[in-house]
């Protein structure tokens, strides 16, 4: 039952939404309740069940839309697959597949994104996983980093949304194997959007 989870917050954070302010919002605040749901139903959370008990809501930081910042895609076909560190001596595969290129605060940034070279299911299976690091990280937000899934862009612009910046599931219980982001993907600001870091009672 442990494992339902897994594909659930995936499903939610990748769907296309409108990008207008009221579609971000909207979609921030559904993506919001149907994470706390999640966490809260004993058939498909991921927390222990001590945390279960004690569990009222996840926290989130106030929806910010300058979070929600349009970047410059960049596809990168010729990498090679690389095995991602992860908290444990798991090693999936994953392989770059393009640059997201975008300013937060008047600061050029690139982050990498990736995507798993194992088969999707289906074809609306697929999506970029975008692990980050900034400076939150450890004060504020998860100490090992956050996570965003991305649509596979068909355009040279790719907006990502970090107000849907969700934890790894390492961050609730160390049951789990969880990729670490890569060092390129550390951001020299303070991303105060999506999930803070979850308090163990």
């Amino acid at each position: 039952m442990q494992f339902k989870v897994l594909f659930l917050l995936i499903l939610v954070a990748s769907q296309v939404f409108s990008q207008d302010d009221g579609g971000v919002l909207k979609a921030v605040k559904k993506y919001q309740t149907e994470a706390n749901e999640k966490f809260s139903n004993s058939e498909t959370t991921i927390l222990d069940s001590l945390d279960l008990i004690s569990f009222k809501s996840l926290e989130f930081y106030p929806v910010d839309l300058k979070f929600n910042v349009k970047a410059d895609f960049v596809r990168t076909p010729d990498e090679n697959p690389f095995l991602m560190k992860t908290s444990t001596s798991r090693l999936p595969e994953y392989v770059k597949y393009g640059e997201a290129h975008f300013s937060i605060d008047d600061e050029l940034l690139t982050l990498n994104l990736y995507k798993s070279t194992s088969e999707a299911e289906s074809p609306e299976d697929e999506y970029l996983f975008l692990p980050f690091t900034d400076l939150t990280s450890g004060d504020g937000s998860y100490g090992g980093g956050r996570y965003v899934e991305l649509d596979i862009p068909t355009s040279e612009t790719i907006y990502i949304n970090f107000n849907l910046a969700y934890n790894p599931y390492c961050a609730y219980s160390n049951r789990y194997s969880c990729p670490i982001p890569p060092k390129e993907n550390d951001l020299l600001v303070r991303v105060e959007a999506g999930v803070k870091d979850y308090g163990h009672h």
